[in-house]
């Protein structure tokens, strides 16, 4: 038989026999706390929702090649400023549904009232999403500060409480290894983390970052704190220099001078560029699974090949 397809707002999505068999084989209901609560590790991906056709077909064949390597699940992001918010539904529920990998939505604060808010939540309740990830979100698009909308949650705390007071996903949070990029100390990024934990994140995905000891570092301060709930680690494969930079300039991530040197080298060089970027990626996760992290997550960017070639390169011990 060939590929099945499905399509819904002109978004076709398009998933092997083989991978239809590779679902059957999983459970269809899963709360990511259970993962941590057992011991185990758990390896998981990051996609976000397509807008063409095009980028659809992208996405279906990125998930269709990352699906052997048994993710505990996907991540589906929102866009900046939910401008994705119908999207990443909609994409969401059709990754849980057509392949059984559990999927975990993000749902953010931005450009959403709380009841607009709800009705996302329960159109993926009703759609077997177990799992979401309550950010604040980052401001719309033009703009640099987040000013909460009216009738909205003023920050992620307040979403993760929402949430948890009202349904029975399993909830995470966003944490950020160098400080949110809007924190005036890591001191109080801290303090602000604890808030979310307080509030109901039963697990923590760590904005991307390339220098361990940031990582290392940043579990101190959580230790201090009594910051006691599960961090996953978020590792990005590099794709080019250009690309890299850009990314960092958004989230505030530092990339360590010998890195920043190599990538100098190969600014007009893709192909060596990503080629460094998965061979560090591989010494950085190496290092993170012998300290006993969680879990990683690895942002996919929507492509498969450096994913595969990371996880083609290491044992990972998940039990």
């Amino acid at each position: 038989m060939g590929p099945r397809a499905s399509a819904k707002n002109g978004l076709p999505v398009l998933w092997s026999d083989a991978i239809l068999l590779l679902a059957a084989q999983r459970p269809l209901l899963m709360k990511i706390p259970d993962i941590f609560s057992s011991g185990r590790r758990s390896l998981s991906f990051e996609f976000f929702p397509p807008k063409t056709p095009e980028a659809a077909q992208s996405l279906s064949n990125t998930v269709k090649a990352l699906a052997p390597y048994k993710p505990d699940y996907a991540s589906m992001t929102y866009g900046a400023g939910g401008s994705t918010r119908d999207m990443t539904v909609e994409t969401a529920c059709q990754i849980k549904r057509d392949t059984g990998i559990e999927v975990m939505a993000h749902v953010t604060c931005v450009s959403q009232t709380r009841d607009e808010v709800k009705s996302v939540l329960d159109s993926l309740e009703a759609n077997d999403i177990e799992n979401v990830l309550g950010l604040r979100g980052d401001p719309p698009g033009g703009e640099t500060t987040f000013t909460p909308t009216e009738n909205g949650f003023v920050q992620a705390a307040d979403l993760i409480s929402f949430i948890r007071e009202n349904y029975s996903f399993g909830v995470g949070g966003a944490c950020f290894p160098e400080g949110h990029p809007d924190s005036t100390d890591l001191d109080t990024d801290v303090a602000f983390l604890a808030k979310k934990v307080e509030a109901g994140a039963q697990f923590l995905v760590t904005q991307l970052f390339f220098d361990n000891d940031d990582f290392f570092r940043f579990m101190d301060r959580c230790e201090k704190a009594g910051v006691d709930a599960p961090v996953v680690a978020g590792v990005i494969p590099i794709l080019s220099t250009p690309q890299i930079r850009r990314f960092v300039s958004f989230c505030g991530a530092r990339i360590p001078e010998k890195l920043d040197e190599d990538l100098e080298r190969f600014k007009d060089d893709d192909s060596s560029a990503r080629q460094l970027g998965i061979e560090y990626a591989v010494g950085q996760i190496e290092e993170l699974w012998k300290h006993g992290v969680s879990g990683v997550h690895i942002y996919t960017l929507n492509r498969s090949y450096s994913t595969r070639r990371i996880l083609d390169s290491l044992s990972l011990d998940r039990d």
